[in-house]
């Protein structure tokens, strides 16, 4: 039978008695060929049913297997949900909404989640399963809050599952560290410290060890020997995570949003643009809507980096799209990462203010060290240097995980600038250690360029080039940019113009190229007063996007159908076809075919 529209056929479902509903589910099931769909007939047989049914229920947790192999995490863990209820015997009906309950809220569905958590606590269950409901329990508080409760509710976790489960017990230190890193400052109690130290008491790895092996026992290290002595365990770390990438490295992917930070630290551009990337392909692939809103807020912070700043847009408008249809906290950190570097003050402000006070709500202060970061980034491009200092000094005096390295160059340059060299050179100590341990392009480069900042003559005209060629090496075009700006800056009081036209004028180009407006515009001073009046950008069509429309248009270009941009966008198709009309005509054309070839930002 056919009907004239979709609305017709679910109004004539939704009207009909529960009995014919059951009696039409069980003629589609004895329809549906079992070697050929499977899937569909247990779904029809299971809908058939009224009461339990253990055949029923053994079928849907078999397609839920085979769901989870395709990447159907939302259709796992609706085949086990409605197994489980479908399940007579007490003890296996506990276990399946266990499982079930894991599968939700990896699907992005914490109530649904929690609901199941409930069912299964009735049990019975074991010690083993008790400990494992624990750990979802206090995984789902982390992520549905993202604040201080979490870390003693994983410390707990962890301790129960020592005994009984040596390996997931290292995994849940690793939760507990990820978590009191994220609460940080704010946390009740030394929890980073403690959970730190029960880390290190932890259960042996297995040999070889595994990725996640290398991120707990580097993050020990770390946080009870200093930075670095941890290096070489967490680079072991990341370069393990760098080469694991295959369908069969499911323990791996909840990891990349920490391993990322971990990259930051140590200044690892290459190993956090891969991470991040992979990240949000594979929450993507397997329709993880709970790590995805994380893994798009980390690659667009990394695309700030790189100097990607349209692309970043677009990926904060699709978080905020995803976060809003999930129920999950918002995740700020971005937008004002990108306000930020682009120099917006009153964006930036609003932004920052609205972040402190939900962080602080939240009991979450890695993100109040975030959102100081960004606020030094801010004044530092607009000059306000004492304001700068202020920002960036929390950070590192904290010594937060991530942001303690990311605050350093930021205040040694706001120090320097606001008359403030003692300052300058204590901290000035902390990354030239920091950085010699870590060896990357993006660590040397941030060391010379503040080393140069605080040198005068030849030494500092040296450490100026050599910033310029190490971060010439990297992916970090912001950093990049900004040394050609302060060796051009030094260049013109020490009366050599010419030389400095050609550093302002490339760090110019470069920073309005990527939109960094507060620094292109301090560079657009510098080089006004060396005589040269700076070439303003010339406006492209594709500048009359909206970044919601770029983000349609670049999916579209590359090859994506309405629908496949609608689903991973939460639109309709229709939706999207009216969106790309809107398109068409900003950009003066009529066809996608023409979209692949238009040059987008």
């Amino acid at each position: 039978m056919r009907f004239r529209h979709p609305l017709v056929r679910s109004a004539v479902y939704r009207t009909a008695t529960p009995p014919d509903r059951r009696r039409v589910h069980g003629a589609l099931a004895a329809a549906t060929d079992p070697q050929t769909d499977p899937d569909r007939r247990a779904w029809h047989r299971a809908q058939s049913v009224l009461g339990t049914d253990e055949d029923a229920a053994a079928e849907l947790e078999q397609s839920a297997d085979r769901a989870r192999a395709r990447g159907g995490l939302a259709a796992a863990a609706a085949f086990l949900q409605q197994a489980a209820e479908l399940t007579p015997q007490p003890t296996v009906r506990a276990s399946r909404a266990l499982k079930a309950a894991h599968a939700k809220h990896e699907a992005g569905a914490p109530d649904d989640s929690l609901t199941l958590l409930a069912e299964a606590a009735a049990g019975p269950l074991d010690a083993l399963q008790r400990a494992h409901l624990e750990l979802l329990r206090a995984r789902i508080t982390f992520h549905t809050t993202r604040g201080s409760d979490a870390p003693k509710m994983l410390l707990d976790a962890a301790k129960k599952l020592t005994p009984l489960d040596p390996p997931l017990a290292r995994e849940t230190y690793l939760h507990a560290l990820q978590a009191s890193f994220h609460a940080g400052r704010l946390g009740h109690g030394r929890w980073l410290q403690e959970a730190a130290e029960a880390a290190r008491a932890a259960p042996a790895p297995p040999t070889p060890p595994r990725p996640i092996d290398l991120l707990l026992d580097g993050l020990a290290i770390r946080f009870t020997q200093g930075f670095e002595a941890s290096v070489p365990t967490l680079q072991q770390a990341l370069e393990s995570l760098c080469n694991h990438d295959s369908p069969a490295d499911d323990d791996n992917r909840s990891w990349l949003w920490l391993a990322c930070h971990i990259a930051a630290m140590l200044w690892d551009d290459e190993a956090i643009y891969v991470l991040a990337s992979r990240g949000v392909r594979l929450a993507r692939e397997t329709g993880a809507l709970a790590t995805l809103p994380a893994a798009l807020n980390a690659l667009t912070s990394v695309l700030v980096l790189t100097g990607e700043t349209a692309r970043a847009t677009e990926l904060v408008a699709e978080e905020q799209a995803i976060t809003q249809a999930t129920g999950a906290p918002p995740l700020p950190n971005a937008r004002l990462t990108l306000a930020s570097w682009r120099g917006r003050r009153p964006e930036t402000s609003e932004l920052y203010e609205a972040m402190v006070r939900e962080a602080r709500g939240r009991g979450e202060g890695a993100t109040i060290g975030l959102a100081q970061i960004s606020l030094a980034v801010l004044h530092n491009g607009l000059g306000n240097y004492d304001d700068a200092l202020a920002a960036a000094t929390p950070p590192v005096e904290y010594d937060e995980l991530t942001f303690s390295s990311i605050a350093l160059p930021e205040l040694i340059e706001a120090a320097v600038r606001s008359g403030q060299p003692e300052r300058a050179a204590t901290a000035m100590e902390l990354l030239e250690s920091r950085a010699r341990a870590s060896g990357t392009p993006w660590a040397l480069g941030l060391k010379a360029r503040s080393r140069a900042l605080i040198s005068t003559g030849p030494a500092a005209e040296e450490q100026y080039r050599e910033a310029i060629e190490r971060l010439g090496q990297c992916r970090v075009a912001t950093h990049l940019a900004r040394a050609h700006l302060v060796y051009g800056e030094w260049l013109r009081r020490e009366g050599r113009r010419r030389d400095a036209r050609e550093q302002l004028r490339t760090a110019y180009e470069l920073l309005s190229d990527m939109g960094a407006d507060a620094f292109a515009e301090r560079a657009a001073r510098e080089l006004r007063a060396t005589g040269e009046h700076p070439r303003k950008r010339t406006a492209q069509p594709a500048d009359a996007l909206t970044a919601h429309e770029l983000h349609i248009a670049r999916l579209v270009a590359n090859g994506a159908t309405s629908r496949e941009v609608g689903t991973q966008l939460f639109l309709s198709p229709r939706t999207i076809e009216a969106h790309l009309r809107n398109i068409f005509g900003k950009l003066g054309i009529t066809s996608r075919r023409q979209l692949k070839e238009a040059r987008l930002p």
